[in-house]
């Protein structure tokens, strides 16, 4: 476990854009020392202070962070620049979080390639929010790399799936579903490859394979209406139009605010008449 990893998991555990459940990262969480060096302790508490201002103030964390790069080197100045890509990232400044995220990746020890590997796939991530699908597909590939060499399937499987994203939005389908079959392979109980995949997989108009992905995502991740979502899409191009109203349906009944609650309305209302989409649930007690 090196030292850069240890200080960002005593943070968090995951610095990926929105988590990784089992991911092997978190199992490997090292237990606090008793005594501690006072070096780590400095490292971590600043670290923790720069990523504790991205929801209140990211404006002061993005000045904080560029402070304390120009003012430190080893392992502060790649923690520095960790805070500083993400509060790039939620100011939407893209090109400044990807520079940031490839400065700690490369100021991190060559050894230490699952370390390298998450910098690399936050570079990426980075890139292809900022519409540069190029640089995204390259970034993501060594992410993936990297994770490989580590021995780290989940986060390789994370890095093969951003990877297809950038493959899609490159119009390169038949690598991306390529890089799909790589990640739901690495690391088969993570739900977000099977619904990429699905999608991906409908839009080739390959819709028993795509069922079988969506009803996989869906043993996965039972609660996240996505899944419904897109398991409406691929019975409704299937000519199943009640399995479509009941995926919807549920989408509303799980998630009622959501966003995917919303677009399941909209369909529903193409589908049927108004009165015929309410969930249970929605509809108003007759006196």
């Amino acid at each position: 476990m090196s030292l850069i990893l240890a200080l960002l998991l005593q943070v968090g555990p995951n610095p990926l854009a929105g988590g990784m459940a089992g991911d092997d990262l978190v199992r490997d969480r090292p237990a606090r020392p008793v005594n501690p060096m006072v070096e780590v302790n400095a490292s971590s508490a600043w670290l923790e202070s720069c990523l504790a201002q991205l929801d209140e103030d990211p404006a002061r964390a993005h000045s904080t962070a560029q402070i304390r790069r120009s003012e430190t080197k080893g392992t502060d100045r790649v923690l520095a620049n960790h805070c500083l890509g993400m509060a790039s990232s939620q100011l939407g400044l893209w090109v400044d979080a990807r520079e940031a995220f490839i400065a700690a990746r490369d100021e991190t020890p060559a050894d230490e390639t699952r370390t390298r590997a998450r910098f690399g796939a936050l570079a990426g991530n980075a890139a292809l929010a900022g519409g540069d699908g190029e640089s995204a597909l390259g970034l993501l590939s060594r992410a993936e790399a990297d994770a490989r060499a580590a021995g780290s399937a989940p986060l390789a499987a994370v890095a093969a799936t951003d990877r297809a994203r950038a493959l899609v939005a490159l119009r390169q389908e038949a690598e991306a579903l390529a890089a799909l079959e790589a990640a739901t392979t690495l690391a088969p109980e993570l739900s977000e490859g099977w619904v990429l995949k699905a999608t991906l997989l409908r839009r080739l108009d390959r819709l028993d394979e795509a069922q079988t992905a969506i009803e996989r995502a869906a043993s996965l991740a039972p609660a996240n209406p996505d899944i419904g979502l897109e398991a409406g899409v691929i019975a409704i191009l299937d000519s199943r139009d009640d399995a479509a109203r009941a995926s919807w349906l549920s989408v509303i009944d799980l998630a009622p605010e959501s966003p995917a609650a919303a677009t399941a309305r909209g369909y529903l209302a193409q589908l049927a008449p108004t009165g015929d989409t309410a969930s249970p649930q929605e509809e108003t007690p007759q006196p």
